[in-house]
């Protein structure tokens, strides 16, 4: 009797897992685990993703187009991996954790060879690295997009390195803590000095939360998808210094009237050089730092000009 010709394997992935979203789940997470003599380590903060539709879902609001470059900050044990692979995208994953790197190898071997070849459809680039020591620049070449489930104890630095960097993503898509995805989409009012260096650099908007038990281990809070653009027309070299010269010292008592702050808080500037930019930009002395929009800080630090003059 002729056998049944075994299924394809989906383009840069080399089997099907256990992983994969239609089978994914946290009994599933931990037997991967238990099976592949792995273990999650508290020092990176680590709860692999273990919710099918959350991945997909993720995947569905990062779009991956065949051959599309993307940054992948942390892979872990490849769960998200697998579908932008799946998707053809030409994958870049930084990762820290040595024994999950070699386990990707492993488990990725095909796309990875397929980088080797420098064809970018369904590829994998795996670099052993921290991502807060790795220059953006010299890790992807743009364009390219980031998608990341982030260890919330590094979501700060990582959001300032990547959006930071000379060559920002195109579009990110990202997991992060719900408390810090709210903060960074909120309107001004309750607006803190992430959110603004966040909205300054890209448009971003919640698109799903992510309750605790979508991890294994579970973390003790809620998480959030996030995704957006990120903006054309910032700010360069020293202008943007100020920028951030301005934001930092406004938020260092955010709750206080904003002439009162800033005349405070920047060494040589007195209170009626704040007064006069407040008013030639319309915003009123007695608000606060929080009610600031992104517009409203840029039209501030023109009017203030360099802030050693």
């Amino acid at each position: 009797m002729r056998s049944k010709a075994a299924a394809p394997v989906p383009a840069g992935v080399d089997a099907v897992s256990p992983l994969d979203p239609d089978h994914l789940g946290p009994e599933a997470v931990r037997r991967y685990l238990r099976d592949h003599n792995l273990r999650t380590r508290r020092r990176y903060s680590q709860s692999f993703l273990a919710d099918g539709e959350v991945v997909r879902s993720i995947v569905a609001a990062a779009g991956p187009a065949p051959g599309r470059r993307v940054l992948e900050i942390g892979p872990g044990l490849g769960i998200l991996t697998g579908p932008l692979l799946e998707a053809g995208a030409a994958v870049t994953a930084i990762e820290i954790d040595r024994d999950l790197v070699a386990h990707l190898r492993l488990r990725f071997r095909d796309a990875l060879a397929r980088a080797e070849r420098r064809e970018e459809h369904g590829s994998l680039r795996l670099l052993e690295a921290d991502i807060l020591d790795t220059p953006i620049e010299s890790v992807v070449a743009p364009p390219y997009d980031l998608a990341a489930n982030l260890p919330y104890h590094i979501t700060s630095p990582v959001l300032h390195r990547v959006l930071g960097a000379g060559s920002r993503p195109e579009r990110l898509t990202l997991m992060l803590q719900r408390e810090v995805a709210e903060r960074i989409t909120s309107p001004p009012g309750g607006m803190s000095y992430l959110s603004v260096f966040v909205q300054y650099h890209a448009d971003v908007e919640i698109v799903r939360i992510v309750p605790a038990s979508a991890f294994e281990p579970q973390p003790e809070v809620e998480s959030a998808v996030v995704h957006g653009a990120t903006r054309e027309g910032r700010l360069r070299g020293a202008a943007e210094d100020e920028l951030w010269r301005l934001v930092q010292a406004g938020f260092r008592e955010r709750r206080k009237m904003i002439h009162n702050v800033l005349a405070r808080q920047l060494p040589g500037v007195d209170r009626a050089r704040v007064l006069g930019a407040l008013e030639a930009v319309g915003v009123d002395p007695n608000r606060r730092p929080q009610t600031l929009s992104v517009g409203e800080w840029l039209a501030l630090a023109r009017a203030l000009g360099p802030l050693d003059a």
